[in-house]
């Protein structure tokens, strides 16, 4: 009789495991299948995306050797889109000339960013970048400049894109 109880409650207890165990699995396969069909991580991606593609397009937006103005131009068009780039390449040539004249390098690091808005269904995006200027002038010490930059992203089929950029205003405190 010792026998059949110890017989019995190992039996019992390998039951309790195995239940435990296909408890276990079934919430594990629930849980996959939720996050699996989940929204939020294809949100984050395309959130990751947009601040990828506005982090680099200040930052190429804001870089400009006058040794290398037309690829550098090239560079701007190909970071922005719509009017943002009609705006470009109205007054590329203006521009280009001002640049060779003055000699001027101009390089851009961006400190930080920050996706503001995300509508994908209409693929149109908002940022705000920090990003550190500094322009370099024959015969002159470089000058540094950090500024905060607002900008919009338009989906494209290249990918997201630069459709507008802009100071962001900078409050009065007052405070000196």
């Amino acid at each position: 009789m010792v026998r059949t109880l110890r017989k019995n409650a190992l039996l019992l207890t390998a039951l309790v495991l195995v239940l435990v165990a296909a408890i276990a699995a079934t919430g594990a396969a629930f849980s996959w299948y939720d996050a699996s069909h989940d929204d939020t991580a294809e949100f984050a991606s395309a959130r990751d995306d947009v601040l990828a593609a506005a982090k680099q397009g200040v930052q190429n937006l804001n870089t400009l050797d006058h040794a290398d103005v037309e690829d550098g131009l090239d560079l701007w068009l190909d970071s922005t889109t719509g009017d943002l780039r009609d705006q470009l390449e109205e007054g590329r040539e203006a521009f280009a000339e001002q640049v060779r004249d003055a000699e001027s390098v101009t390089t851009a690091e961006v400190l930080s960013g920050a996706v503001t808005e995300l509508d994908e269904r209409a693929g149109k995006a908002g940022v705000m970048v920090a990003v550190r200027i500094t322009v370099e002038l024959p015969e002159e010490e470089p000058g540094t400049k950090t500024s905060r930059m607002l900008g919009e992203l338009t989906r494209t089929s290249e990918g997201w894109k630069l459709s507008g950029l802009d100071q962001a205003p900078v409050a009065y405190t007052g405070a000196e």
